[in-house]
Order: structure tokens, then sequence, then C-alpha cells
């Protein structure tokens, strides 16, 4: 089974028509019917991840056939070592393991209402950032206001280019709060969007999770810096792909300095 036979798959289970994916991706509908009949020998690399963000899958599924790790989580050796551990108990002893667990998350929720009253943490408005691979250092610890755990990252105010690129120096960060969950838990940073290159699937001001790292794979989404100038695209090894075809590919080798400040994991909800 090669990729378009995984989106044929896919795309006949959740019972979606050509004409419906063409919507969903704007991909024009003679287009998407080439790419999926394998009439299209070189089918652009952005028409693909359309089509995989549309039908809800990694590019990695469509690919490769292996499923995405939806976890986003990096286990620490002592992490590591706990769950050897835990699986060497037998029914009793893992029993017991939980109910303790279950105590101290109860302890550690009581401890951060009381303290934070459900309402302070502390703030780092207005803190200034040189370089955009700075911004995990500024992160506060998480509180947890009547059982749900929140923290806060640093969001940059100067919006990350979606479109022609702007520069990321000397801007300010200010604070938001956000859900502790599995899928913001990967999440170092925000970024806030300007420009139409990557929609649909992000608009202008939509705001960015972003996960700090160095490097992204390919076919993943990160937000990059190309002589001064921030992008956020989609990675495609020698190239930055938008989503939308009407945006033409970024070529790496007209640019000098090249770098890479964080994989795009999610976005927020707009209110």
């Amino acid at each position: 089974m090669d990729y378009i036979d995984r989106i044929k798959q896919l795309k006949a289970e959740q019972k979606i028509t050509n004409d419906e994916l063409s919507e969903k991706t704007g991909i024009p509908l003679g287009t998407l019917s080439k790419i999926l009949a394998g009439i299209s020998d070189s089918p652009k690399l952005s028409n693909i991840v359309l089509i995989c963000n549309a039908l809800g899958c990694s590019l990695d599924y469509a690919v490769s056939g292996i499923p995405e790790n939806r976890n986003n989580f990096t286990l620490e050796p002592g992490e590591i070592s706990f769950i050897e551990n835990y699986r060497e108990l037998d029914r009793h002893g893992r029993e017991m393991v939980t109910l303790v667990l279950d105590k101290e998350r109860e302890r550690l929720r009581s401890a951060s209402y009381g303290d934070a009253g459900g309402r302070s943490v502390e703030s780092v408005s207005g803190t200034s950032i040189g370089d955009p691979r700075t911004k995990a250092k500024i992160l506060s610890p998480s509180v947890t206001v009547t059982g749900f755990s929140r923290r806060n990252i640093p969001l940059f105010d100067l919006p990350v280019s979606a479109g022609t690129g702007v520069f990321l120096d000397d801007t300010t960060a200010e604070e938001i709060t956000i859900s502790e969950n599995a899928r913001t838990a990967g999440a170092d940073f925000a970024v806030r969007i300007s420009g139409h290159s990557m929609e649909p699937k992000f608009r202008d001001g939509d705001i960015l999770l972003v996960s700090d790292c160095d490097s992204v794979e390919n076919g993943e989404l990160g937000i990059f810096v190309l002589d001064g100038s921030g992008y956020f695209k989609v990675f495609g090894g020698d190239r930055l792909i938008s989503l939308n075809p009407e945006f033409g590919d970024i070529m790496l080798k007209d640019f000098t300095e090249i770098s890479c400040c964080g994989k795009v994991i999610g976005k927020l909800k707009r209110k």
C-alpha cells in the first residue's frame, strides 16, 4: 500500500467525496482527481500536506504507514526506570503504587490552589528577547486551579510571518496561560502569525504553539529564520513550502543564514 492507497482508504473511511476534499483543502478538483488517480507523477508536497491535514493524519503516516505518536512525551531516565520497576510488580503492587500517586496528586492540587489562590502567577510581560531561541528560558511554573493544571508560556507579540517575512530580533514577549494537557505538553512558546500563505489550515492572526528545537523533519511545520526574517512554513528539505497553492516555494539556496527556531505542534483555538 502506497501513500495514495492510504489516502484513499482514509477518505473512504470518513466518507469524504472528492468535491468535499477539494473544498476542505483548497486544491482544484481536477488537480486532486489526478493525484488520487495516480496520474500526477510528482504531486506537490504542499498538496499532500493539505490532504493529510484535511483527513486528520500525519504526512509520516501517509508516506510510511506508521501511526502518528500523539503522546508528545519524552521520558527522562528516572521515569523510564520507574516504568520498568512498575511492570515487575504484581496486581497488588500496582494498585498500591496507583493509590500513592493519586494521593500525591491530590496533595499537590490542594497546595497549588492554596498558594495561587486561583488567580496570580509571576508575570514576565515586557521581557526583552534578543534571540528567539532563548524563549524557553522564561517559562513560568505550572499552577493548578480547581483541579485543572495550567502553565504560562511567552507569546511573541511581533508576528512571525506566514507571508513575506519579518525580523524576529529585539522582539518583546508577553505571557499567556495555556491548559496543561497532552496536546500542549510540548509547547515552549507561542507566536502570532500574519499573512495568508498558510491558509486554509492557518489564518492571519492565529497563535501557534511551538516546541523549541533546532531542526524539523521533512513535511513538518516549523518556525524558520532566513537572513534575519522569520517564516512559518512546511519544511521541504531544500525549500520552505506554503500550504496556500497561490504562494510559491522559498528556496533555501537563495539565503546565507538559515536556522530553525522550533516545531509547530498546534494552535490555540480562537475565542
